[in-house]
């Protein structure tokens, strides 16, 4: 026989309606309560009837998560993040890709509103500062988190330390005795990522070095992009020693040109990516890249839809993850 709201009440030692408010994702429930509720829930394999659910709280238990981002491991780092948190809390997550370069149709997104009516909706760049998105969600009034957004707009914002990220990384390479380091940096259109780029600049000036317009290349945060900012970046006149990729696909596709190339990483060529994705622990040799807590980041975006807290509370830090792509240049080891 299955577990009843009762039999959850009862081994959680609360009311009904606690159980209830915690089903619900109320806000103001205490952690301790809630976590009592949930581990009563789990033990009986209570299943909540989702259908009297919304027909009580007016709510589809839904969230929507909409990405126009090129790399997948990103794009399955924020999902995993985002699911589970919405299985601890009673929800369950819509995934829903958008290709606004080549569709700007609104007609996907007034369907998927309006039939499925989520309780909120989650952005990542670069749809966190999609103008035109933006605008047609607001006629919904449903709550909208931007993940990494930057520019004015409806919803709340999860701030990301991107331009002190992209800082950080170059720091790294010269504390090492770098000079002339070259960056594959994020798609223009993609705002929060570009302040990567601003941070590179940023630990140039700071270490009195040149910005050299010939050191920077646009990739598309593809493998393929890496590889085409490689070939020109190493085929300059005066190479550069190291190279700070925006992201992990693109730095897998400058090691992969350096070994064409048959120079050794990291003595030849040091290099750091950028978000910590399984491929920089499982390339040889394994890359030293900076990473952002991407499952944090998403489940924090699930609590404010759902417990209604404040962005305020989510400290997001961005760490540097030193493996085996950055070392001193030859020169210096002279």
């Amino acid at each position: 026989m299955s577990a009843t709201i009762n039999d959850v009440a009862t081994l959680a030692g609360v009311s009904i309606k606690t159980v209830s408010r915690v089903l619900n994702g109320e806000p103001h429930v205490r952690p301790a309560l809630r976590q009592r509720v949930m581990q009563a829930v789990e033990q009986l394999a209570y299943t909540p009837n989702q259908a009297a659910r919304r027909l009580a709280g007016n709510r589809s238990f839904l969230i929507a998560l909409l990405y126009n981002n090129p790399s997948p491991s990103y794009v399955a780092a924020i999902q995993e993040g985002a699911a589970r948190r919405c299985r601890e809390l009673g929800y369950h997550l819509i995934v829903e890709p958008l290709e606004r370069e080549r569709d700007n149709d609104p007609l996907p997104v007034s369907v998927m509103m309006k039939t499925l009516a989520p309780d909120g909706v989650i952005l990542i760049p670069p749809l966190s500062d999609d103008a035109a998105l933006l605008q047609q969600l607001a006629r919904f009034e449903t709550p909208v988190v931007r993940i990494a957004g930057y520019g004015d707009g409806p919803g709340s914002l999860l701030l990301t330390p991107e331009r002190e990220a992209g800082r950080m990384a170059v720091a790294h390479f010269i504390a090492k005795g770098h000079k002339r380091i070259g960056i594959v940096a994020p798609p223009s259109l993609h705002q929060a990522a570009d302040e990567r780029l601003l941070g590179y600049k940023d630990a140039l000036e700071a270490a009195g070095l040149p910005v050299d317009p010939d050191l920077i290349v646009r990739g598309r945060f593809d493998v393929e992009s890496g590889q085409e900012a490689a070939i020109h970046l190493l085929a300059l006149r005066r190479p550069p020693t190291a190279i700070f990729a925006a992201n992990d696909e693109m730095a897998m596709g400058v090691m992969r040109i350096a070994r064409e190339k048959q120079l050794q990483i990291p003595d030849d060529l040091s290099i750091v990516g950028f978000d910590d994705t399984p491929s920089s622990r499982s390339a040889w040799p394994p890359l030293t890249t900076v990473r952002q807590p991407l499952n944090e980041l998403s489940a924090a975006a699930v609590d404010l839809i759902v417990l209604g807290e404040s962005a305020e509370n989510f400290d997001c830090r961005f760490t540097l993850v030193e493996r085996a792509t950055v070392s001193k240049p030859r020169a210096a080891r002279r």
